[in-house]
């Protein structure tokens, strides 16, 4: 039998603002989220005119690996930052 999805709620990394914001633009669930990605994400919530960071980039992308943001590879973290940039 499949694990049920988790909700955006059960994902590492996320704070009760940074779900709020996630929840606003659509993303309710980890299949939303790695549909969309975490470049992408970041994206929408700029354009919207939330408040966001390169850190919400790395708690995103290491949420989808259930890893704390804090462990993402360096080269990783690197390739997230020249996505970002070149929006």
């Amino acid at each position: 039998m499949a694990r049920p999805e988790p909700n955006i709620s059960r994902l590492r990394n996320l704070g009760d603002k940074s779900q709020e914001w996630l929840n606003d633009i659509g993303i309710t669930d980890r299949a939303s989220l790695e549909k969309i990605g975490s470049v992408e994400t970041y994206r929408i919530l700029k354009e919207r005119g939330y408040k966001v960071s390169m850190l919400l980039v790395y708690a995103l992308e290491a949420a989808l690996m259930d890893i704390d943001w804090r462990e993402l590879p360096l080269q990783l973290k690197s390739e997230l930052k020249a996505a970002v940039k070149s929006l």
